[in-house]
């Protein structure tokens, strides 16, 4: 089903295609993120990485609590975006060998994840609060919290201290 199928008709077989595709997105993420633990040098990368990567389990667990509140199988459907974000990012780093110059650039594509799960969550969100599901709306809510969080932490990173290692 695409995002703007004849298999959509109301506001509640939108919001359950979104929430279909932010977990594809993650489950797909949560793989693609011990490849980006693997590649990182800079040892506080890998240790954001890796506090990432229990996040992701934990975000998916709680769609998996959503799906159950509005009485819906947990299951992904195909999500072209975060392909494409995943795939640039792994070509991008299997092209890059100096190691400083690829940790800036797996910052850079992790926070183009980030920003991707960012907006998902935050139209959830709206959409979960507009149907009346809020208890939906609130574990979402703190999903989207986390993923601001993240991107705050790997833009610090980049900015203090992996882009300039990376320029040198």
């Amino acid at each position: 089903m695409g995002l703007f199928s004849k298999d959509i008709k109301t506001m509640e077989d939108l919001h359950l295609h979104g929430l279909q595709d932010i977990y594809y997105a993650e489950q797909q993420i949560l793989k693609s993120l011990d490849d980006m633990i693997d590649k990182a040098t800079n040892r506080e990368l890998t240790k954001a990485f890796k506090a990432h990567k229990g996040e992701t389990e934990t975000q998916i667990a709680r769609l998996d609590q959503a799906f159950e509140l509005l009485g819906q199988k947990a299951k992904g459907t195909s999500c072209p975006a975060i392909d494409g974000i995943l795939k640039e990012a792994k070509s991008i780093a299997a092209d890059i060998s100096d190691k400083a110059v690829l940790d800036a650039a797996l910052i850079a594509a992790a926070q183009a994840v980030e920003h991707y799960e960012i907006t998902r969550y935050g139209t959830l969100i709206a959409w979960s609060q507009q149907i009346g599901s809020v208890a939906v709306a609130r574990l979402l809510q703190i999903s989207l919290k986390e993923e601001k969080v993240t991107d705050k932490k790997l833009n610090a990173l980049a900015q203090a201290k992996v882009n300039a290692k990376a320029a040198q």
